[in-house]
């Protein structure tokens, strides 16, 4: 019987007899890539470091499955971001002229970044559920967390996916997908059209095929479609990044998720039925016989629709939600092998993979972290957008390249015609590596002056979709220590950093600021 007692995303914390004060010059709040970078670049300024992250382990993503890394232009990545690539070049060995390797079991990963936080000193605290943010005179003096440790601290920064540091020191912020109108884009908003991650056979919606009175099939909305370009509060669908093996040795069979339910694939069943099969055709091979497995086609791994209250839901919301993908992700890769009304040909292929026996030892060999693609989204006095990253604008006080393309999973999964639709996936390529503005990871001036939000930061949503790759999060780490310890040593807003101080500095480090 397999044990998912560890694998969840939130336990109440117990108040402890003895909370901890913890002062630092800077803490940050998330041990994602980014908040790695932005504490190794601190501690190398001289500055005194604290992590605070909610779950269990280092590393976000990089460290929870998503090892095929996603990187646009690999020439636009410097200083902190490059060193880590680089390291997984030692490890692995590699052919790339500069030593670099790109693709990383889970937990190497996690070895290298659990690696530097000890060469570096940093403290890094486990388990931290933020429960307030105190403030004064628009400065975050302390953050108290729901067991009740205090970190208090000259600067933050928000490292999250979600930006709930951010967000309970009343900062401004969207959730969703502005209509085009708003920052004069063409590719935010609703989206229909695209040719990928569609629906390629009709698929019958309801419970009962024919019969609309019957209800609808688990997972779709009967929402009104609404016009392309119009804003709403969707966010693109989330999954689990899957790590898998074919490698007998290694490989664990996909157990079932705890209460699973097979007729939540009804509509994966019916669209196996319907002629199609390629929801496990994205295999992503990675070192050592594994590989990163995400979404691809009309019904795979993205639990299309599930997620929206996941950004400003409460801890328990969330854990709700997490299970559900749990479900969703794991169950699907269970019915794909062993469910009767499965075509033996695919369920023979999807036999031949299963988890690795040696990755996430202590979550059932699941991946720890859920892919948050997309949270809340900070607005700034610049709001990066589509303009941006076409090249029509370019900000002027580059912390760092962003070159991926502008890319949005699927949002909403409805029904149009008596059929089973696909809406929000967008895939649209940028000419090349472009600048992301300081001014779109500080706050507003008299919002707070001694934050800084390098993962949630000031963008649209079909931006965020070309920035939020985990190389770029820790390029952007980096620079928002290196604008904390000028800050800092300066007496000065984080709003009122000289840019040319900080430019001097980043180019010092290694950042790649310009092409």
């Amino acid at each position: 019987m397999t044990d998912f007692t560890n694998l969840r995303y939130y336990t109440p914390a117990e108040k402890l007899e003895r909370p901890e004060l913890v002062s630092a010059d800077l803490c940050i709040y998330g041990g994602t890539p980014a908040g790695i970078a932005a504490a190794v670049q601190a501690s190398r300024m001289g500055l005194s470091v604290v992590i605070a992250e909610f779950g269990r382990h280092l590393g976000g993503l990089t460290a929870s499955g998503l090892g095929r890394t996603d990187f646009g232009r690999k020439y636009s990545i410097g200083g902190i971001a490059r060193e880590f690539y680089q390291e997984l070049g030692r490890h692995y060995g590699t052919d790339e002229e500069d030593g670099t390797a790109w693709f990383m079991e889970p937990h190497v990963a996690e070895a290298i970044f659990n690696g530097w936080m000890e060469k570096a000193g940093v403290p890094v605290y486990f388990g931290q559920h933020l429960a307030q943010v105190e403030k004064r005179d628009g400065r975050i003096e302390q953050i108290t967390m729901e067991n009740g440790n205090v970190f208090r601290a000259g600067a933050f920064i928000d490292a999250t996916y979600e930006g709930d540091l951010f967000a309970r020191a009343g900062v401004s912020y969207h959730v969703g997908r502005e209509a085009n109108t708003v920052y004069r884009e063409t590719w935010n908003g609703i989206q229909f059209g695209s040719p990928h991650h569609t629906f390629r056979a009709w698929v019958d919606p309801f419970v009962l095929e024919g019969k609309p009175d019957s209800g609808l099939l688990h997972g779709i909305s009967a929402e009104a479609p609404g016009v392309q370009g119009q804003g709403d509060r969707s966010i693109q669908a989330y999954n689990f990044r899957i790590c898998l093996t074919d490698r007998e040795d290694n490989k664990v069979a996909f157990p079932a998720p705890p209460n699973y339910d097979p007729a939540k694939f009804t509509l994966l069943s019916r669209y196996l039925r319907a002629g199609v099969w390629d929801a496990l055709t994205l295999h992503k091979p990675m070192p050592n016989a594994k590989t990163d497995l995400n979404n691809f086609g009309g019904v795979s791994t993205d639990h299309i629709g599930m997620n929206h209250e996941w950004p400003e839901g409460d801890y328990s919301t969330r854990e709700r939600i997490f299970q559900e993908h749990v479900h969703h992700n794991l169950g699907l890769l269970y019915f794909l092998a062993n469910d009767e009304s499965v075509p033996r040909h695919i369920r023979d292929e999807a036999r031949k993979w299963g988890l690795p026996a040696d990755e996430f030892t202590s979550t059932a060999n699941w991946p720890h972290y859920l892919y948050v693609r997309e949270g809340r989204r900070m607005i700034g006095d610049v709001v990066m957008n589509q303009n941006h990253c076409l090249g029509y604008h370019v900000a002027d006080d580059s912390i760092g390249l962003a070159s991926y393309g502008m890319d949005s999973h699927n949002c909403r999964r409805l029904v149009m015609d008596g059929r089973c639709v696909n809406e929000g996936d967008v895939e649209i390529g940028v000419p090349g590596p472009y600048p992301v503005s300081y001014r779109a990871i500080v706050p507003k001036g008299d919002e707070c002056t001694n934050l800084l939000v390098p993962v949630c930061l000031s963008s649209s949503h079909i931006a965020y979709g070309s920035i939020r790759m985990e190389p770029v999060f820790m390029v952007l780490g980096q620079s928002a220590a290196t604008a904390a310890a000028i800050a800092l040593a300066e007496g000065r807003a984080v709003q009122d950093v000289d840019y040319a101080v900080l430019r001097q500095r980043l180019l010092q480090d290694g950042q790649a600021l310009t092409v």
